[in-house]
């Protein structure tokens, strides 16, 4: 008997998100890691730039997540590694309301002038429809201020 989801015609393709980026920040790795902590953080912001503002605990079982306060928010990970400053892993559903799980690593590496993140985001599940372009672009707007704020200071 075939399955569900080869009778209705899907692949592995349509239950996966794999999204693959470098980028190239002029600033020292300490300063690089440490606006990646802020901008995952106290200064996130959803896509339309609005404050987003999160909590990110940077150690290993730390939780990532979204206080509204009173005891409401959203949970997005959990810390899976830290090496301060060359790697930030964290899984969990991220900023999905379906069975869905993530795994997001940055690496980090010192290159001539300033500092090299290979980011990756791999995730297994149901995952909504449409959501495969808007998480891309959200991330893409993610470590685009992370490289804004990390040169903003490196640069003083």
């Amino acid at each position: 008997m075939a399955s569900t989801a080869a009778s209705a015609g899907q692949n592995i393709s349509d239950y996966t998100i794999d999204i693959a980026e470098e980028i190239h920040v002029a600033a020292p790795i300490q300063i690089t890691f440490d606006s990646l902590l802020e901008q995952l953080g106290p200064e996130q912001t959803a896509g339309s730039g609005v404050a987003m503002p999160m909590k990110i605990e940077a150690w290993p079982g730390g939780r990532w997540w979204r206080d509204l306060g009173d005891g409401n928010g959203h949970y997005w990970g959990t810390v899976q590694a830290i090496k301060r400053p060359t790697l930030l892993e964290i899984c969990g559903p991220l900023m999905v309301s379906s069975p869905l799980t993530s795994n997001v690593q940055y690496r980090l590496s010192e290159e001539p002038g300033g500092t090299l993140i290979k980011f990756h985001h791999k995730a297994f599940g149901l995952v909504p429809e449409n959501f495969k372009t808007g998480v891309n672009q959200g991330w893409k707007g993610i470590n685009e201020r992370v490289r804004k704020a990390a040169e903003g200071k490196g640069s003083k």
